[in-house]
């Protein structure tokens, strides 16, 4: 394992960038993590993704794969793209500070 500094705080990564305790995760570090994968901006519907990615790990101990997130997080498949152009269910768990996706490459 890394440690990298986000946010002013010294935070364990893996391999990929992942955070390796979530619960080290906030907000600051989700923006900081964006910028450094070309978003420079989270927009309300970003953190919508976000936040459904994050609380779904934290309720079942899984990340959804991106067809369920676009079934169930209210933000279509196409635009789930849009905002996460580099694969969304992977990009948005990086974001949010939970582990990469299972099914993810």
């Amino acid at each position: 394992m890394n440690t990298v500094t986000l946010a002013g705080a010294t935070v364990e990564v893996d391999a990929e960038g992942f955070l390796v305790q979530p619960e080290q995760w906030n907000e600051r570090m989700a923006e900081e993590i964006a910028r450094a994968n070309g978003i420079e901006a989270l927009t309300d519907r970003h953190w919508q993704v976000i936040s459904f990615m994050r609380n779904t790990y934290l309720q079942t101990g899984s990340a959804p794969s991106v067809r369920s997130l676009g079934k169930t997080s209210g933000v279509p498949i196409k635009e789930l793209y849009e905002l996460f152009p580099k694969g969304p269910s992977k990009l948005a768990a990086k974001i949010g500070g939970i582990p990469k996706p299972r099914g993810c490459i």
